[in-house]
């Protein structure tokens, strides 16, 4: 069975930061593209950022140039730097990991709030 573990979320202030960690654990191997993604409230859920296997990272235009995705393969993390944080990004952030061989299997965080207000 394969856990993802999220944490990192919380209140803060606009143009403030924050940073949101995943870490998965359990019979997981090969992992492959890890991302993040988030629901407002009556919104339906966004892909936020990826990152594959190799490095190459993909975000949504509305983050960009703000947050920034990374990945530790040796301890099957991801994380997500979030910095410049504006009201509207406040939603509850998942973490997203695709992992297996032939067969590939998707996991997901439970997810972590993240509100940004003054």
């Amino acid at each position: 069975q394969v856990r993802l573990v999220e944490s990192g979320g919380g209140l803060v202030q606009p143009g403030g930061s924050l940073r949101l960690s995943c870490a998965a654990s359990g019979s997981i191997f090969s992992i492959g593209p890890m991302g993040w993604y988030r629901q407002a409230p009556g919104k339906q859920r966004e892909l936020v950022a990826t990152v594959t296997s190799g490095g190459t990272t993909n975000y949504a235009d509305s983050v960009k140039g703000r947050f920034a995705i990374s990945r530790d393969n040796a301890k099957n993390t991801v994380y997500l730097q979030m910095n410049s944080l504006k009201p509207e990004d406040t939603a509850v952030y998942y973490c997203k990991i695709i992992w297996g061989g032939v067969r590939r299997y998707e996991g997901w965080g439970q997810g972590t709030q993240v509100t940004v207000s003054s």
